[in-house]
Parts: C-alpha cells; structure tokens; sequence
C-alpha cells in the first residue's frame, strides 16, 4: 500500500462509550507515548473531548464504526476525558481520567 502514514502508535486502547460511562474509564500511559483511542460507542452518538486539548471528536452512534484519535501526554499527573455530546440524564458524569507518569 503507497501513500504517507502517520507513525505508528506506541499504545491503542479502545473505549466503549455508553450511557453514562466509557469503559475502560482510566487509562495509564507515560510521558511521550503516543495512544491512540478508538472509542465506539454501545447506544447513541457521544463526544470524546480531552480536557486542556484541541481534541474533541464525535463517537458515531452504534455500529457507525470508532472515532479515532491520538494523544501524547507531555507532562506527567492527570487528564481528564469525558463525553462532549449532551447524551441524557447523566451526561455530566461520562467522563475518565488519562494517568501519566514520567
């Protein structure tokens, strides 16, 4: 196959996106490691956004296949994820944690 690739990732970690929740919801990782999150959602159409990123996609409703993304933390400590597509009742509670550590 010919054509530019991007690099490969250094981890994928797939998220199941459902209401209320994404599975797994903490996500371990290190500084510089490039992840790359193939989220799919188990019902309705969700938001995958990280806190302090530009990175804020849309997760197809069910069987629409995964919303891709990658990320390389650069510092160490916390980052939250969380659903940026108001899905219902508890849509203020999806939401993970990326933990990083150097």
């Amino acid at each position: 196959p010919g054509g530019a690739q991007a690099p490969a990732a250094d981890q994928v970690v797939e998220i199941t996106a459902e209401r209320f929740s994404f599975t797994p919801s903490q996500v371990c990782t290190t500084v510089g490691k490039v992840i790359e999150f193939r989220v799919e959602s188990e019902d309705t159409m969700h938001g995958f956004r990280i806190l302090g990123t530009d990175i804020n996609v849309e997760v197809p409703k069910r069987g629409k296949g995964p919303a891709i993304v990658r990320f390389t933390p650069r510092e160490p400590g916390k980052v939250i994820f969380e659903c940026s597509h108001t899905c219902g009742a508890g849509h203020a509670f999806m939401r993970g944690e990326i933990v990083v550590s150097k």
